[in-house]
């Protein structure tokens, strides 16, 4: 048996900035027009065209769903030309297709990359998650403690008040009694209506976005993605999976999950180094939103490996 192919994150990094961009540029006309399936199709079409280009034997472990949900970048999808090294790829294709619809803030299109094996197969469930930025001692916060807790310890961790801290949460009816929990500690609470990757993301530039803690529950697919971003830029995440039924725990137990009550870490999530890019569709905190002349198009792609740590920020423009 031949040795397994080295994972070459360097050569493959600047390659998965194309796959990002490409799939950005393509959801840009779309952009504020309301149609959000349309847009996420256009994303889609234009990641799994860039995905087939390169050089590696890729399986989506993170997607659009089950193969039967979804006719493109499905759970087990194979991408890739099938030389080069096997890799698992988690990709949000566009991450907020309401914002892009509606033309807010923060939408994305999202891919990591990693050897195989490399991240949690997380079924298309909830996940209830915390996370913090780096510099902090680990355990600080945890799934186990009340958000008033959570809030109170991060803040005696930086020297300030609570009042000083601000937490990013998805405004949604189940988050009420949180957002009222949070706020009886007199911190600030930026609600956002989508794209929770980009929340968890926020935390690692906290000088930058202003936000210090993300909590809530979403997506476990997104979780998995931030995940791979906060390996990258470093920070602390937990996540457990929530279940509304049998037929999700039947998705969890076919994704190979055992436990159902695990608390994951960071690092459980994502168990080696990854690389990951994300590329502005509409403008936000993290990242500008693609810019659109006559004649050409520019995006902005934050291009991270976690092997250095390094942190890219590159410009792109094109002719179209």
């Amino acid at each position: 048996m031949s040795a397994p192919i080295d994972f070459n994150d360097r050569m493959l990094s600047l390659g998965l900035a194309r796959v990002s961009e490409a799939a950005a540029i393509a959801s840009a006309k779309l952009v504020g027009r309301g149609d959000e399936k349309a847009a996420d199709q256009a994303a889609v079409n234009a990641m799994r065209e860039q995905l087939n280009l390169l050089d590696i034997a890729g399986v989506v472990v993170i997607g659009e769903g089950e193969r039967d949900e979804a006719p493109m970048l499905y759970i087990g999808e194979e991408v890739g030309t099938g030389e080069g090294p096997g890799v698992d790829i988690a990709l949000d294709p566009l991450e907020g297709t309401t914002l892009t619809a509606k033309d807010m803030p923060n939408a994305l299109t999202v891919i990591a990359m990693g050897p195989r094996g490399s991240m949690l197969h997380a079924p298309d469930v909830y996940m209830e998650k915390v996370a913090i930025g780096p510099g902090y001692p680990e355990g600080l916060i945890s799934l186990d403690m009340p958000p008033a807790t959570r809030v109170s310890a991060l803040a005696t961790e930086k020297g300030c008040a609570p009042s000083d801290i601000t937490v990013c949460i998805l405004e949604r009816p189940r988050h009420e009694a949180m957002i009222a929990e949070v706020r009886s500690t007199g911190a600030a609470i930026r609600l956002i209506t989508d794209g929770d990757v980009a929340g968890v993301m926020h935390c690692a530039e906290s000088d930058i976005t202003g936000i210090d803690m993300y909590m809530g529950s979403g997506g476990a697919p997104e979780g998995v993605l931030a995940a791979a971003a906060l390996k990258c830029m470093g920070g602390q995440m937990y996540g457990k999976l929530l279940f509304r039924n049998d037929d999700e725990k039947g998705r969890a137990t076919k994704a190979g999950i055992t436990d159902l009550d695990r608390i994951y870490a960071r690092d459980d999530m994502v168990t080696q180094d990854v690389i990951f890019a994300a590329t502005g569709v509409t403008g936000g905190t993290l990242l500008p939103g693609i810019k659109r002349q006559p004649g050409w198009v520019e995006t902005t792609t934050l291009l991270m490996r976690s092997k250095t740590g390094s942190v890219r920020r590159m410009q792109y423009r094109t002719p179209v």
